[in-house]
C-alpha cells in the first residue's frame, strides 16, 4: 500500500516538469548543451546570442529561439548530416537558462531548471559477459565507461570490442544499437561521451575463437 502511494506520489510530481519542459521555448541568454555520439569533439555548450541564433561547428549559425529543443535538435542533426556517412544521433539539453528566465518564479522555469542538473537514479540493465548481470541503478547522468567501472567489471570471456548499448525510444518503439569499443578505450583511444539514459540495456557479447 506504502509503495503504490509512493508511486502514485512521483507521478503527480514528475508528471508536471516532463510536461513543462516539452514545452520550453528556447529563449537568447540561454546556455545549451550539445551531443554528437557519433563526433564528440563536436560536443560544447551553446550560447544563444541576443539575435536568438546558435553557431554550431559544421552547421553554421542556425536560429534557435522560440524553438523548442527537440525543433532545434532536428535541425541542427539535418544541417551536420552531410558530414557523416548516415544521420549523427543529436542530443540537446538545457544546460542553464537565461537570467531573466532563472529569476521567473512560474512553473515552467522551475520544471525546465529541475532538469539541468541531473538527479536521482535510473535504471540500466547488463547482459552478457558482465560480472553483475541484471537490472542496475545508477546515478543520472552515469556515461557508459562510468558504468563499466561501477558495475563490477567484465568477464574473461567478454568480447571488449563489441560491446552494444541498445536504446529503445518510448514514442515510437524503435529500438537503436550503438557499438561501443571498450578495448581501443582500454589501449588509449578517446571515450566517446555516452551518457546512459533510464531503460538503456548494455549487452556484452562472448569473446569468439582467436578474437
Amino acid at each position: 500500500m506504502f509503495r503504490t502511494l509512493l508511486g502514485l506520489i512521483l507521478v503527480v510530481m514528475l508528471a508536471p516538469a516532463a510536461l513543462a519542459q516539452s514545452a520550453y521555448r528556447i529563449q537568447s541568454g540561454d546556455v545549451l548543451q550539445l551531443e554528437v555520439l557519433e563526433d564528440p569533439s563536436l560536443n560544447r555548450s551553446l550560447l544563444v546570442l541576443p539575435d536568438g541564433n546558435v553557431s554550431v561547428p559544421l552547421a553554421g549559425s542556425l536560429k534557435a529561439a522560440g524553438l523548442s529543443l527537440e525543433a532545434l535538435r532536428g535541425r541542427i542533426a539535418s544541417a551536420l548530416a552531410p558530414n557523416f556517412a548516415s544521420a549523427p544521433t543529436v542530443f540537446l539539453t538545457v544546460g542553464q537558462l537565461n537570467p531573466v528566465t532563472s529569476a521567473v518564479n512560474n512553473a515552467q522555469a522551475q520544471a525546465a531548471a529541475a532538469n539541468v542538473t541531473a538527479y536521482g537514479t535510473i535504471s540500466v540493465y547488463a547482459v552478457g559477459e558482465v560480472n553483475n548481470a541484471g537490472k542496475i541503478n545508477v546515478d543520472a547522468g552515469t556515461t557508459l565507461l562510468q558504468f563499466l567501472a561501477e558495475s563490477g567489471g567484465l568477464t574473461r570471456f567478454a568480447a571488449t570490442k563489441r560491446i552494444q548499448l541498445r536504446r529503445t525510444d518510448r514514442k515510437t518503439g524503435t529500438e537503436t544499437v550503438y557499438k561501443y569499443n571498450y578495448k581501443a578505450v582500454q589501449n588509449g583511444a578517446k571515450a566517446p561521451v555516452i551518457v546512459l539514459r533510464d531503460g538503456d540495456v548494455i549487452v556484452v557479447p562472448e569473446r569468439k575463437l582467436f578474437e
